[in-house]
């Protein structure tokens, strides 16, 4: 055995145990991300027994928030990120904000400085990359709708948090000789340098690299070039740019979605990422020192209420006040209802910069703990909770339809143009092709981009704006009485549970689908798609063709 194996022996504690504990929750009918946690706590340096090394843990986690973040941004268009905006940019920062001021108030009553009750405010404000997006994907949230929107808020507060750690040193005393305004604009200047790099220049030079990776015929040099392109552009981000690693990695993952090589790349980095995102949570277990919970109870509870109750409320009012239906405001306000990896980064680099007490780092770990072993179970309690509300209160059943005049036909909407018409879900270059391919014939537009939607309207065109996979948009767009369901959306993934739902309110109904790939195509297939189409196959004409075609021949 070699001397100092400290690498070694901490990756073979943090599986080992994070194996058997994890299947200890699963059978206790409990998240396996508990056993994790409990995995973390026991290997740190606050229990007996063997102590893992707690800064190397919480380095190779980082490697798993990079993967994570890589494969969400494989899956995330632009257009995604940018239809969000309208929600996600204002909410982010207003909850942040009330989130902020909630965790500055109880420090403050705490007897802390300016500086340190702010800092901890804003350590409470955002939420874990890891444990949104694990929550997102167990559920098959992460594709729809609610789930799009719940990961641009989380982008935003990326964001944000970069511009707080640029910042922080200015509470300190660092830099005071400096003009703010200027650190502020200089931060802005290298975040927009950095994405307009990776969206103009990334664009082009990573899928040309995977194409050539692709051609040596070595499934093992494309797996290596999926990974060194994840973690060394978010590094390199973080270096050249300032932004965080988790964001460098979301925007790598953006650009090369719109290669040829996007699904494959997901699909070799799901083990490492995977894996990895094991050691995140082993690793927030392992900074928590049981003795908090005697020490101070009641701040901990107070800490656990403004992460559990502050910031679920201020987000689902928010997304409320923005005109949203009570299952979006739900699943955001529960997907925020934590706090993880860029709580601990600020309050490291708090801690530094002699601005927080000690305690600060126990109470935010103490909430950490608790908030993520709980989300499971929030998550859980949403669709219940919608059914009791809305069974309860019509002001909420009036919310739930939303009384948005785009998510609803005009009511001079001719009857010729809602009985066997096509509902056309997605109006992108595609959609739009199509659109026009099919002549006189009668069209009802899903789309889910408020421009798009005002300007179909003011052609003529009837169209419906929100998320096809919500029953609510669907009987807006009056699918009792269509014909065919025809999906041109760039991401397939929710496809499946689109079809079921449609197929409930409309057992009758003949569906074709857009896939790009032929992994797609058989997936779809297998979904029982009655027709799927490639994008590199006249596409239009195709559908065109489909619709033709009598009901009798068409298998359901």
């Amino acid at each position: 055995m070699h001397a100092d194996m400290t690498l070694i022996s901490t990756l073979a504690a943090a599986f080992g145990l994070a194996l058997i504990l994890g299947l200890v929750a699963q059978w206790m009918r409990l998240p396996a991300l508990v056993g994790y946690l409990v995995a973390g706590v026991l290997i740190g340096p606050y229990t007996p027994g063997f102590v893992g090394d707690v800064h190397l843990a919480q380095q190779l986690s980082e490697v798993g928030v990079m993967l994570l973040m890589f494969g969400v941004g494989l899956h995330f268009s632009v257009h995604d990120l940018v239809a969000v905006k309208g929600i996600a940019l204002p909410g982010a920062l207003v909850q942040m904000g009330v989130a902020t001021a909630l965790g500055a108030g109880l420090a403050t009553l705490w007897g802390w400085s300016l500086a340190a009750s702010l800092v901890f405010g804003l350590a409470l404000s955002v939420a874990s990359t890891v444990v949104l997006l694990r929550a997102l994907e167990s559920r098959e949230l992460l594709h729809t709708g609610n789930g799009r929107i719940a990961v641009g808020w989380l982008v935003v507060e990326d964001l944000a948090m970069v511009l707080a750690l640029v910042l922080l040193p200015v509470l300190g005393g660092e830099g005071r000789d400096g003009s703010l305004l200027l650190t502020i604009v200089t931060t802005l200047v290298a975040v927009a340098a950095f994405v307009a790099v990776m969206l103009l220049a990334g664009r082009r030079l990573l899928p040309w690299l995977l194409w050539q990776v692709n051609r040596t015929g070595s499934r093992e040099l494309f797996t290596l070039a999926t990974v060194a392109a994840a973690v060394g552009l978010a590094v390199g981000a973080a270096a050249l740019f300032g932004v965080s690693v988790a964001l460098g990695a979301f925007f790598a993952g953006l650009v090369l979605r719109e290669s040829a090589f996007s699904e494959r790349a997901a699909h070799e980095s799901l083990p490492l990422r995977d894996a990895f995102a094991v050691l995140f949570f082993v690793a927030v277990g392992m900074l928590f020192d049981p003795q908090v919970l005697i020490r101070q109870p009641l701040a901990v509870l107070a800490t656990v209420a403004v992460i559990l109750i502050g910031k679920t409320l201020a987000a689902g009012a928010l997304v409320l006040l923005l005109r949203y239906p009570l299952s979006t405001a739900l699943t955001v306000a529960v997907s925020l209802a934590q706090i993880g990896e860029f709580s601990f980064i600020l309050l490291g680099l708090g801690q530094s910069l002699q601005l927080v007490p000690p305690e600060a780092a126990s109470l935010v770990v103490a909430g950490a703990i608790v908030s993520i072993a709980v989300n499971p179970l929030l998550f859980s309690l949403i669709e219940p909770l919608r059914r009791w509300v809305l069974a309860r209160s019509a002001w909420a059943r009036r919310l739930e339809a939303r009384d948005d005049p785009l998510a609803e036909l005009p009511a001079d909407t001719p009857h010729s143009s809602l009985a066997g018409q096509i509902v056309l879900v997605g109006h992108g270059t595609l959609g739009a092709a199509l659109r026009e391919r099919l002549g006189g014939r009668p069209v009802v537009v899903i789309d889910r981009d408020r421009e798009v939607v005002e300007r179909l309207r003011a052609s003529g065109q009837a169209a419906v704006l929100g998320d096809a996979a919500e029953a609510m948009t669907l009987v807006q767009a009056h699918i009792a009485q269509a014909a065919w369901l025809i999906v041109a959306l760039a991401d397939v993934r929710g496809v499946p549970a689109l079809l079921a739902l449609a197929r409930q309110l409309n057992p009758g109904l003949r569906c074709a689908v857009l896939a790009h790939t032929d992994e797609e195509m058989q997936w779809l297939g297998d979904a029982g798609v009655s027709h799927v189409l490639r994008s590199q196959q006249a596409l239009a004409d195709a559908l065109a063709r489909v619709v033709d075609e009598p009901a009798a021949a068409v298998p359901h």
